[in-house]
Parts: structure tokens; sequence; C-alpha cells
């Protein structure tokens, strides 16, 4: 019974081992490339409180839902200028990325170090990002947190 537990463990394990690093290793195609780079420099610019270059990414009908609520592109905007919530470092572990006509839908995996309401907080997310292809150029109409309740968010 031991062997056949510890066996079934193993075999668990390689092959969340092999996903991840299938993950890690996964091409794009140039437009995802292209969302997955839009993303990663949102991030820095989140990180950054920069929100002059976020307001031209962010339409401004955009829905921003967090673990305290939603709201739209105005108030995001002035939570991240006056600090309310600082994004200060996002790990990212997995992405994925589908285009469908002039949408992209982008997950990522994250692990989200932040300050809020001035607490320093460290929670694992997964995060849901919709992106509108408007006159040649992808602009952000959603941004959604789900916590993840595991440990790694794995």
């Amino acid at each position: 019974m031991k062997t056949t537990i510890l066996g079934l463990f193993l075999i668990i394990l390689c092959a969340q081992l092999s996903f991840a690093q299938n993950q890690a290793t996964k091409s794009f195609s140039a437009a995802e490339q292209e969302i997955v780079n839009l993303s990663k420099d949102k991030w820095q610019w989140m990180a950054d409180k920069n929100a002059d270059t976020l307001s031209k990414l962010f339409h401004e009908k955009a829905v921003f839902v967090h673990m305290g609520g939603s709201w739209g592109t105005e108030q995001e905007l002035n939570i991240i200028k006056g600090g309310g919530i600082w994004y200060k470092k996002a790990d990212i572990h997995e992405v994925s990325v589908n285009i469908i006509d002039n949408t992209a839908i982008l997950l990522n995996r994250i692990t989200l170090l932040a300050v809020v309401g001035g607490n320093e907080v460290t929670n694992p997310f997964m995060v849901t990002e919709v992106y509108l292809k408007q006159n040649g150029a992808w602009i952000l109409g959603s941004l959604s947190f789900t916590k993840l309740m595991t440990p790694g968010g794995q």
C-alpha cells in the first residue's frame, strides 16, 4: 500500500514538473508574443506607478476586479497614483494567450508582492487580462485577479 501511494505521488509530481517545464518553454506566435510583452510592460508600469503610460493602455471603459471590489479605469488610475495599491512586483510563473479575432485573453499565474493600505502583502493569483485591438493597437479592456487557494498557486 505504501509503495502504491509513493508511486502515485511520484507520478503526479513528475507530471506537474513536466507541465511547468512545458509552460516555461512554450513558444508564442508573433501576435501572442506582442500581448505577452505588453502584459509584462504593464506589470512594470504598475510597479513604477506610471499612471500616464497606463492611461494610454487602459480603455476608458475597462473594468478591474480585485479582492476588495471592482471599478473602472479612472478609479484604478487614481488608486495607482495615490498608492492605495502599489503593485511592487509580479513574479510570473505561467502565461497563456488566446487570440480571438480582435480580442486577446491572457492568463498569468503570478505571485504578487503589493502594498495595500500601507501593508505589504504577497498573494498567489491567476490574473485574466483581456486586450482589444483598436486602430491597430492593443488596449486593456479588463484585468481580473482570482486569488489561488493553494500555496504557490499550483
